[in-house]
């Protein structure tokens, strides 16, 4: 096939070298023409790296660079081209000049692709005489090694197109996944899930960005936490796309941004990019403070609340657990949590509120517990609960223990809720299929599952309750359930199925 791609920065680059190593001939023009020359040099120098890492042989290096054909012109006329890919900056006119540009130099068969990630691909359809023959094609960076493509169908385009660019992806190596022209597309829309719960518990000074980004790693099993991810991607540009998201929602609650983000732009505080976000970064950044040491009585009797599996879990670890209906009057109690708070089991159970600790009964991804803290709580009373979750069996490295304020469920399970909440938002409004979203979300995001697979691994039932829990226990419309988990949960379905539609059953 033979693909002109418009726009030879950093994604048009990335989309020349992808396709033209997958063996088709790529044009590649821009309006600055040092722009190209320096985009072919770059991409001469990815295929130099792979030959020397033993990843492509000299033979096919030199044959993706003979595809690879610079343009001095983004309109010259070009009747063998099948398909345009266009990579120019979010911005509508700009992309409306340059598909009025090639529609007029291009035949009508040669099918029109636009990268953005922001903007509607059917508004930039419409600035086309033919916008049936527009598809939004959202790449990822950098190209390739993201091996996930957004195919999005504007709500003039041909039928035919979808699969035709879909094709396309799953030839040259990639997954393609096909996604409603809404605001965020796919990946971007259920990556909110993440980063606007982790802003409302910093918000709520549940913890600080540490504390959380470390429980997302070491409980979830997150690669990055939610505050390093921010600072990698810039916080600019996170801020927008929450934004954008909310905005293009119609201000819907689960996607609500936080007021922290708009005067940490403005100060400048974006991240990795300006030296300092989240984090402080560069040769003369502070390094990153230690966890505080555990100081406390790890011997001191423990009794647990409510969750015998819990209980056992401690006791194996070589904890003092005690056993009976109340604890000792020198006992720490510890209470398993499920979407409400350790206040709310204080007053309900009648607990001692300065011994009484809140511990989250999520398994761990890694060798991390997390300790919630009330008000009337006893400093010494948290430090011995922090040395006894501490504790590990014979032999085995010790807890590493975190410390937070008590709120409705825990951190994890706050973050956890919010990401499946998201995602089945998602599958709810038929945005994508429930595989293509778990696909796109552990393709774009890096998650260790997708989040509607995380929903299961969970279980509907117990994620119904919890997200319920939330919203009883805050009355914040942020954690309401959505439909497609109710359901789910009540009729004993997967939250990565379809189901039955109404149309599968009209014939």
């Amino acid at each position: 096939m033979r693909i002109r791609i418009v726009g030879a920065g950093a994604m048009g680059r990335g989309i020349a070298q992808w396709a033209a190593v997958a063996g088709h001939t790529v044009e590649l023009a821009d309006v600055r023409r040092e722009a190209v020359t320096a985009a072919v040099d770059f991409v001469r120098s990815m295929l130099d790296r792979a030959v020397d890492k033993g990843r492509m042989t000299a033979g096919d290096r030199a044959s993706a660079l003979e595809r690879l054909v610079p343009l001095d012109d983004p309109w010259a006329e070009g009747p063998d081209v099948e398909l345009v890919v266009e990579a120019v900056r979010e911005d509508l006119d700009t992309k409306a000049e340059v598909f009025g540009g090639l529609e007029r130099a291009l035949p009508a068969s040669a099918v029109f692709a636009t990268n953005t990630s922001s903007l509607s691909v059917t508004r930039i359809a419409a600035t086309l005489k033919d916008p049936s023959r527009l598809a939004g094609l959202h790449f990822f960076n950098p190209v390739p090694l993201m091996r996930i493509v957004e195919v999005v169908p504007g709500a003039a385009t041909r039928p035919e197109i979808p699969p035709f660019l879909t094709e396309l992806v799953t030839g040259c190596g990639h997954r393609a996944v096909t996604v409603a022209d809404t605001p965020g597309f796919l990946v971007n829309h259920a990556g909110r899930g993440l980063v606007t719960e982790a802003l409302a518990l910093l918000e709520e000074s549940v913890a600080e960005p540490a504390d959380v980004d470390r429980i997302a790693r070491d409980v979830l099993g997150l690669r990055m936490g939610p505050f390093e991810l921010m600072d990698l991607t810039g916080l600019d540009v996170t801020a927008a796309v929450i934004d954008s998201i909310w905005e293009g929602f119609r201000h819907e609650d689960r996607l609500r941004p936080s007021y922290l983000t708009p005067n940490r732009v403005v100060a400048g505080l974006h991240g990795r990019k300006t030296g300092r976000g989240w984090y402080a970064y560069g040769p003369d950044a502070p390094a990153p403070a230690d966890e505080p040491p555990v100081t406390g009585d790890a011997d001191r009797p423990v009794f647990v609340a409510g969750d015998t599996a819990y209980a056992d879990a401690l006791a194996a670890s070589g904890a003092v657990v005690e056993a009976g209906a109340e604890p000792s009057e020198r006992a720490v109690v510890l209470v398993p949590v499920w979407g409400t708070t350790v206040a709310s089991a204080v007053a309900a159970l009648g607990l001692p509120a300065e011994r009484t600790f809140g511990v989250d009964p999520l398994p761990a991804a890694g060798r991390r517990r997390v300790l919630a803290v009330t008000p009337a709580a006893e400093p010494e009373a948290a430090r011995d609960a922090r040395a006894v979750l501490a504790r590990a069996a014979s032999g085995a490295d010790p807890y590493a223990v975190s410390v937070v304020r008590d709120t409705a469920g825990s951190v994890a399970q706050r973050l956890l809720a919010s990401v499946v909440s998201v995602a089945s938002s998602i599958a709810e409004r038929s945005l994508a299929a429930p595989a293509d979203i778990d696909l796109a979300v552990t393709a774009g995001l890096g998650y260790p599952v997708g989040p509607l697979a995380w929903g299961d691994r969970i279980g509907a039932a117990r994620m119904l309750e919890l997200q319920r829990a939330l919203h009883a226990t805050t009355g914040d419309p942020r954690h309401r359930p959505t439909r497609w988990l109710t359901e789910r949960a009540q009729l004993g379905l997967p939250l990565t199925q379809p189901g039955t539609s109404p149309a599968a059953c009209a014939g």
